[in-house]
């Protein structure tokens, strides 16, 4: 009895494995990756390269769609030879991701470069993010969000709230060390919440002065420090529109790369209908 235990036990880790193996053996290669700079530099040399100036991403334009290329290693070293430059400028490039074929995907800003010379050679453009991610496949909208988000990050660190002294970005670009204080900085996200208010009837949305006529959005604010979500949504409908919430429910979040990094909470509020008057 314990033996047949045994095999269908077997047989169960076997399915388990075969039913999850895509994701979890990519989520495992991306982690080593990140830990293991000499097989990241490896992995550089089969990958794929997303390339950014001054964080705005580089599109292709076929028809009427855009397109985001994905340039190997061997393409975009063709570009930094007319710059007379070369390896350095691969070692500034940011792991990003990777396919289900463990195709690794990388980031790299070559912002410091003439930016005509590079969309002329590639033929395309560098393209305000916020525009690109209307025009660009939904598949490769999160990569370019946490793409820059990444690169901005690495730009606003490169030195060390300590000592002052510059940080080193490990190969893959998943944290920066100061050797000088031994300090490990990670990066980071801001959690905010959205909100959408309702009395049951009506949903209540705002607008900035500076808005296009006919421009309105939900309430959304950033999280204090100490604050839970809860607290932070009720506290953002006081302040902003002068309402008590009653009861509050989380919907989904997502990734938001504007003005920096941020985790979008997203969440119903429901306010008393009684409370007519917003101030």
């Amino acid at each position: 009895m314990a033996a047949i235990y045994q095999v269908l036990n077997r047989r169960a880790s076997s399915l388990a494995c075969r039913l999850h193996s895509t994701y979890v053996r990519k989520m495992r290669y991306l982690n080593k990756l990140k830990e293991d700079d000499s097989l990241c530099r490896q992995a550089q040399i089969s990958g794929t390269f997303y390339l950014f100036h001054n964080l705005s991403p580089f599109l292709q334009k076929v028809g009427n769609r855009y397109f985001v290329p994905q340039l190997s290693v061997a393409e975009v070293k063709r570009i930094l030879e007319k710059f007379k430059e070369s390896e350095q400028w691969i070692e500034k490039s940011m792991l990003i991701g990777c396919s289900d074929e463990h195709i690794p995907c990388f980031a790299l800003d070559l912002g410091a470069l003439e930016k005509s010379v590079i969309e002329s050679e590639l033929k395309g453009s560098f393209t305000d993010l916020r525009k690109a991610l209307f025009v660009v496949d939904g598949n490769d909208s999160p990569l370019l969000a946490s793409a820059q988000a990444l690169l901005q990050w690495h730009d606003s660190h490169q030195y060390c709230s300590k000592t002052g002294q510059p940080t080193q970005k490990n190969v893959a670009g998943s944290k920066r060390v100061c050797h000088a204080s031994g300090t490990t900085y990670y990066p980071q996200m801001s959690p905010v919440v959205i909100i959408l208010v309702s009395d049951g009837r009506h949903c209540l949305l705002a607008r900035q002065p500076f808005f296009p006529q006919g421009m309105f959005t939900a309430l959304s604010g950033f999280c204090d420090l100490g604050e839970n979500m809860e607290e932070t949504v009720r506290r953002e409908v006081a302040e902003e529109v002068g309402l008590e919430v009653e009861s509050l429910q989380y919907s989904a979040s997502q990734h938001w790369p504007f003005p920096s990094s941020c985790l979008m909470l997203g969440c119903h509020a429901l306010v008393s209908a009684q409370q007519a008057e917003v101030s």
